[in-house]
């Protein structure tokens, strides 16, 4: 089994003292987002890689030494203002983390994540190629990967238009961000891909690859492991991964985030969080009906 830690929510950045807590005590119990008297719990036993996805890596970094499990990071890093990202730290304290992690784990297994991109007038395509080319020459030999998206036409991302002031594509947009992202990631021996694009622009260069590729997985834990079934259905070429996190619960307010659309209820959830209990948010119930994960 991999963990995903997490695509819901930012544990690492808020919730690493729980994470912990579970990790020492050998188990987590995660609510099924859709049907939330069902509760998997999960035995780290059981666990082959553990994947932390996060915009702030710093709480994490001095637990790394206890977890005897192979690591994945897939840091988010964009250039984005407090006007787009209100409570995401100073990025040179996230470079700085960075690189720490880097030495710890190697840079094959750290992952830059400049995710996702849209396009406005304050950050139009000549900010973006500034800010990846700074990006690279700023991590060059401390990672080796980037991942790019573009922004979702999400809940979140429609509520707030006002804040986001995006604009649609062109073609034109596609092809500078490709060619200039592609060669500022081999000037600095990365590669720069998507996943699950349908744009994905290998024909400026780009790589063809998964957030989490089958081959990597293997190479990591010496297993294979099924398709990602995700996005109301369709399969995507990435390993499947078990997310432990919640929904609504990260506290970066980001304008375009997909798995927050509710600030009420994210502080509410923040004010139920508890690093002793087994769930991330809450507790366990009565009439929780508690099963097993295995994969």
């Amino acid at each position: 089994m991999i963990l995903n830690v997490s695509g819901r929510t930012d544990i690492v950045a808020f919730y690493t003292e729980w994470f912990m807590n579970r990790y020492k005590e050998g188990f987590v119990d995660v609510r099924n987002p859709f049907n939330p008297k069902l509760v998997s719990r999960i035995f780290f036993k059981d666990v082959d890689l553990i994947l932390f996805c996060t915009k702030n890596p710093l709480p994490i970094i001095d637990y790394l030494k206890e977890i005897d499990k192979p690591i994945l990071f897939h840091v988010t890093l964009t250039p984005y203002k407090k006007d787009i990202e209100p409570n995401v730290i100073d990025k040179t304290k996230i470079i700085s983390a960075i690189k720490k992690i880097s030495k710890i784990i190697s840079s094959d297994n750290i992952y830059i994540r400049y995710d996702p991109i849209f396009l406005s007038e304050k950050y139009n395509i000549e900010y973006h190629q500034k800010a990846f080319e700074r990006l690279c020459t700023i991590l060059d030999s401390y990672v080796k990967h980037i991942i790019i998206s573009f922004i979702d036409d999400y809940k979140n991302v429609r509520k707030n238009q006002k804040n986001l002031k995006q604009r649609n594509f062109t073609e034109e947009d596609y092809q500078k961000i490709g060619l200039s992202f592609s060669k500022s990631a081999t000037n600095h021996g990365m590669t720069v891909q998507t996943c699950f694009e349908e744009k994905n622009l290998v024909e400026y260069g780009f790589t063809k690859g998964e957030c989490l590729s089958h081959e990597l997985a293997y190479k990591l834990t010496g297993k294979t492991y099924k398709n990602w079934t995700v996005r109301k259905g369709k399969n995507c070429q990435c390993v499947q991964m078990v997310d432990i996190g919640v929904y609504n619960s990260c506290k970066h307010f980001c304008k375009y985030c997909y798995a927050n659309f509710d600030e009420d209820k994210v502080n509410h959830n923040f004010k139920n969080y508890d690093p002793k209990s087994t769930l991330l948010i809450g507790h366990l119930e009565k009439d929780d009906v508690i099963k097993e994960r295995y994969k």
